[in-house]
């Protein structure tokens, strides 16, 4: 095994606009007493990403949670000198070791307190594939022939629809008439949106990790996703990329094992960074943004593919408003994927069986406005474990003296 997970530069993992934007992230310190409390042992820090390196934000705010509570988390960032704790290059050359240097800082995911919560079937291609996965019963030897006969009965132009109208409530009674209903149709044209949540509280991985797959899966896929950040009030502030790995054949037999399917260690990953909004990106660029996926085997087989958030079917804020309100509240805030447009059909291992993750595959998700996220697949039980969760958190906040001062 190399000595690297994936290869990390800048030039890959920054925004086309580079550090033209507020970028914000999330660190693993090594322990310095000279530089203050806050760094007398080593702990995850929040981070700001500067043309000029990598700066710690312990001193404005201990938890990202708590930065983004703040009415201008971007203006925040910006007006904090920080402390620089290094290169943006040799982070991200530390973050990619499979062992990384100790001494040295590593990024972690951008996110701490927030739940990570997911929509799904926000996209009509992906929807249909999803009823595909439930009529195959998850087999992906059938896949191909279940989805001839869905589309030949349902079509493809579902597009045109709005959920939860007057049109989308003809069209479901149609189909349960022509017995092609499904759960995944009543999420993605029906009033309600599909909002699960996808990781526990830490447990994200960010950019450089390896990402789990649950070893008894047989087909599986990268989902290439925009991730929001929303504060505890509802109000979105900033975005980031995510990959919300999927079991296509545990959620094809039933939809009662989506936790089963979602949920696995090193399962979700998120980054590389957030990027607040600011006078260069906002809600409408996240709107109209554009992902690359790009999936690359230790075999040599390549897989190309995209999605696009021009063709959501339900808008990002309809989305956050249906995850936050007076019915459930985030304290802490929550990160929210959006949802796929892709959904892979191409072969990989024998005619008809299409797409599924070989261990080793390196799977790079990339926008213009934010960045790359870049991860080798493994197995969920040799990835590295989930340890540092909210006690440990907790302690080592405490241990830094960084609880009780109104930056947590």
């Amino acid at each position: 095994m190399s000595a690297d997970i994936v290869t990390l530069t800048p030039a890959e993992i920054l925004p086309d606009d580079g550090c033209a934007g507020t970028l914000v992230g999330r660190a693993w310190l090594p322990a310095d007493p000279a530089a203050g409390a806050s760094r007398a042992a080593a702990g995850p820090a929040v981070v700001a990403i500067r043309a000029d390196g990598v700066y710690d934000l312990s001193d404005t705010a201990a938890t990202m949670s708590g930065l983004l509570e703040r009415e201008d988390p971007a203006a925040v960032v910006r007006a904090a000198a920080g402390r620089r704790v290094g290169g943006l290059d040799e982070i991200l050359a530390n973050t990619a070791k499979a062992a990384p240097d100790p001494a040295l800082p590593r990024l972690l995911a951008p996110c701490d307190l927030q739940v990570v919560k997911a929509a799904g079937v926000t996209f009509v291609d992906s929807m249909l594939e999803r009823v595909i996965e439930e009529q195959a019963r998850g087999d992906a030897a059938r896949a191909e022939a279940v989805r001839a006969r869905v589309r030949s009965v349902i079509g493809d132009n579902l597009s045109a629809v709005r959920p939860g109208s007057e049109q989308a409530a003809k069209l479901k009674a149609v189909l349960i008439e022509q017995g092609m209903w499904s759960q995944y149709l009543e999420v993605g044209i029906g009033p309600d949106a599909e909002v699960f949540t996808k990781a526990p509280v830490l447990s994200a991985v960010g950019t450089g990790a390896e990402i789990g797959i649950h070893p008894k899966s047989e087909w599986n896929n990268p989902e290439p996703e925009v991730v929001l950040a929303v504060n505890s009030r509802g109000r979105i502030v900033g975005a980031s990329l995510g990959n919300d790995v999927n079991l296509r054949d545990f959620e094809g037999r039933s939809a009662l094992l989506l936790s089963k399917a979602k949920d696995n260690n090193a399962s979700c990953a998120i980054g590389p960074f957030i990027r607040l909004f600011d006078q260069t990106f906002s809600l409408d660029d996240v709107r109209r943004e554009d992902l690359d996926l790009r999936v690359e085997g230790t075999d040599g087989f390549v897989l190309s593919g995209a999605s696009t958030m021009k063709r959501i079917s339900r808008d990002p804020a309809d989305i956050a408003g249906q995850t936050l309100n007076e019915n459930h509240q985030y304290p802490d805030g929550f990160m929210l994927f959006l949802g796929t447009l892709f959904a892979p059909t191409e072969d990989r291992d024998a005619p008809g069986a299409g797409f599924t993750h070989h261990v080793g595959d390196v799977v790079t998700i990339r926008s213009a406005r934010l960045g790359a996220l870049r991860n080798r697949v493994t197995t969920s039980d040799r990835a590295r474990p989930w340890e540092f969760g909210l006690r440990a958190l907790i302690a080592n906040l405490a241990a830094r003296g960084m609880l009780g001062e109104g930056r947590a």
